[in-house]
């Protein structure tokens, strides 16, 4: 089976599942979208190491990768490769000095790590095709932006109503309490302001 390859496009609270995110994978050069439902701490460490932050303590993630790079284990590529009932089935490719081996994953971890080595995501036509949107060619866009939409603010604060300084305040509170997802929405509309 031929390989298409996928980039993250898009993460974001899930519409249909409270307390849950959804990532979606766009088909590279393609119009086919992914949607995947992922809890929320996959969400925060996806969201983490797609905006560079760097965490005070290494999450469960960056622990795996710097497990796997002190043992000079390389992760090339991961693949969606089955799709049964609705939930997705991965695998992590890995490449030490002698061996290439292929590891099943949760496929909300193995986009974290895909993200955090820098790897390919793929994923088979089977797939995309049962469970894929296609995008008509006015929604295509020509570079993939990543969406963090801050959902945990909700009615507790509107954060367009805060000033700047009430906004660096709360970003050093939830920085604190490592609410990354939450501290990536604040950055975002503080930005906005500058």
């Amino acid at each position: 089976m031929k390989k298409i390859e996928l980039e993250i496009v898009a993460l974001s609270h899930s519409i249909t599942q409270t307390h849950s995110y959804a990532v979606v994978l766009g088909e590279i050069n393609g119009l086919r979208r992914l949607p995947i439902v992922i809890g929320g701490f996959e969400a925060q460490a996806i969201a983490v190491a797609l905006e560079r932050m760097q965490p005070s303590r290494p999450l469960t993630h960056d622990l795996m990768k710097n497990f796997m790079n002190a043992f000079n284990v390389e992760l090339m590529e991961i693949v969606i490769n089955d799709l049964q009932e609705g939930i997705f089935y991965s695998k992590l490719v890995c490449v030490s000095e002698h061996d290439t081996v292929e590891i099943d994953s949760r496929t909300s971890d193995a986009l974290a790590l895909a993200v955090r080595f820098g790897c390919p995501i793929f994923t088979y036509d089977n797939i995309l095709e049962s469970a894929g949107i296609l995008m008509d060619d006015n929604n295509k866009s020509k570079k993939s932006e990543v969406l963090v939409e801050d959902t945990s603010a909700g009615p507790r604060e509107d954060m367009s109503k805060m000033t700047l300084e009430e906004l660096q305040h709360l970003l050093t509170e939830v920085l604190e309490h490592e609410d990354y997802l939450r501290a990536i929405a604040i950055r975002d509309e503080i930005n906005k302001r500058k």
